[in-house]
């Protein structure tokens, strides 16, 4: 059977045939020859109605039974939509779509850049006065905890439908996102914020590593060329940094690695959950909270939070406080952000848009906070991020061939399956 029809971004669901994705205008292949009997197998349903624009050849030569023709006419149910007839619609709605699509992309990574600029700023503030990173990183994850929390209670946000199950698949990933974002904390007290995300910079190098000899992945001389520049432009800034300090060194570094191992544990065992985009980083922020709020209290304890906060009060005033609530919310604000813009782009345009915030930021710090830089570690710093830059190419690159490969292996199956049956 050859029909051609016209649906609106939905995707064609049938038993014995081939689905192409959501294509405007589809053309379904179901099998030339088909025995009487099993003509109820093979029929082609659509969750909404449509309008068929043609419907050629619908009964086979081969077909010569009236009873078999008034079994097809059964299987045939035209319901139009005045809405997908309409010609001028059909033509303006993929251009008003795209163009859609960009605004809210633009928006996204202007919101995102923008929010993660201002609570590094905040955050080194916060740092400077009050230099207790573990209280610091609770706020922050209390903060967002709290922020969706009452989304849900008022219905402002959908609470997410979530089992034991899923709990349980993502306590590793809440673990890692933990030391990532503590280790990160750590670092930006002891040294620059340029400095910590010049080392950041670093994190596909670690990525790499990690998957080649934890997880066997094999990867092509491309990429590791492609690491060369990163390592080396993190090694040259490391070398020429003025305020160098080891701690936020080796703190920035244990962030690389729990941030690469976090993003392992969010595939391997998060696929295939419902949860995703916002509502996913709540219920990270939410079980990385608990996991915290232990290590939190055994580490720097009450104690040191009311000796600290009234000695950073008595050098700042009240701006501590307002300090600490604008970290705290931008904190969840702009990872909240970047979640939903990456359920909405591809890997490439994610890379793209991270490695710009990251140049971003540390130009942004070092003007704010007049960080003292020279000519070399500069060097060191330009090499460094054009490394993630190039990395994110080659790396999408791959992608975009597993992608091509996957779709020519799915239309030759489909192929062979419709040789088999015409023998």
């Amino acid at each position: 059977m050859n029909c051609s029809v016209k649906q609106s971004a939905m995707t064609p669901k049938g038993v014995g045939c081939f689905q192409p994705p959501s294509w405007r205008l589809s053309t379904i292949f179901l099998p030339p020859r088909v025995a009487a009997e099993d003509l109820s197998q093979n029929v082609v349903t659509f969750s909404k109605p449509l309008y068929v624009s043609a419907a050629r050849s619908f009964r086979p030569s081969h077909w010569s039974s009236t009873r078999i023709d008034e079994k097809v006419q059964s299987l045939i149910t035209c319901k139009a939509n005045e809405a997908d007839i309409s010609e001028e619609n059909d033509a303006a709605s993929p251009v008003k779509s795209v163009a859609a699509m960009r605004v809210k992309m633009g928006t996204y990574f202007a919101t995102w850049w923008a929010l993660n600029v201002v609570f590094n700023i905040y955050n080194k503030k916060v740092l400077n006065a009050f230099p207790f990173p573990w209280f610091t990183s609770m706020l922050s994850l209390a903060a967002g905890s709290l922020i969706m929390l009452i989304s849900w209670a008022f219905r402002i946000a959908e609470a997410p439908k979530t089992d034991l199950e899923f709990w349980k698949k993502l306590f590793p990933v809440a673990l890692a996102h933990t030391i990532g974002h503590v280790a990160a904390t750590v670092s930006m007290s002891k040294v620059a914020v340029s400095f910590t995300h010049i080392i950041k910079s670093g994190e596909p190098a670690f990525s790499v590593l990690v998957s080649r000899f934890f997880l066997g992945d094999s990867f092509p001389a491309s990429v590791y060329l492609s690491l060369v520049p990163i390592i080396g432009g993190c090694g040259l800034a490391a070398l020429t940094e003025l305020n160098f300090d080891m701690i936020g060194f080796m703190g920035a570094m244990v962030s690389n690695l729990a941030f690469v191992f976090r993003n392992i544990f969010s595939k391997k065992g998060m696929t295939g959950k419902s949860v995703s985009g916002m509502n996913y980083y709540a219920c990270l922020s939410i079980l990385s909270l608990l996991i915290l709020i232990p290590f939190a209290l055994a580490v720097e304890g009450p104690q040191m939070w009311s000796l600290g906060f009234e000695k950073s009060v008595s050098q700042t005033g009240p701006n501590i406080v307002w300090w600490m609530v604008a970290q705290s919310v931008l904190y969840h604000l702009y990872n909240q952000v970047s979640y939903m813009s990456l359920d909405e782009i591809s890997p490439l345009t994610f890379s793209i848009g991270n490695t710009m915030k990251r140049i971003s930021v540390i130009v942004s710090s070092i003007i704010i906070f007049r960080t003292p830089v020279q000519p070399v570690n500069a060097l060191g710093t330009a090499i460094a991020v054009l490394g993630t830059f190039l990395y994110s190419q080659v790396t999408a690159s791959l992608w975009l061939w597993n992608i091509i490969t996957s779709a020519l292996e799915l239309l030759y199956a489909n192929i062979m399956i419709g040789e088999m049956l015409d023998e």
